[in-house]
């Protein structure tokens, strides 16, 4: 099995880490904004078609978090 022979930097982890981080962020910004653009219908790559035109008020939206 293989084996490290020398332990990592903290500064090198951290560098590993943050860029790790760093592609979850962005991944997770695209996936938000194509999300907010197909439910706002002003997405240009995804068709979708809409059966229900229907908007959800905020009492609608507390109630439903009860």
């Amino acid at each position: 099995m293989a084996v490290p022979k020398k332990r990592t930097s903290a500064s090198k982890t951290r560098i590993r880490k943050n860029g790790w981080k760093r592609k979850g962020y962005w991944a997770a910004l695209k996936a938000f904004s194509l999300g907010k653009s197909l439910a706002t219908g002003t997405s240009k790559s995804f068709f979708v078609r809409q059966t229900n035109k229907r908007t959800i008020s905020k009492s609608q939206i507390s109630n439903k978090n009860k």
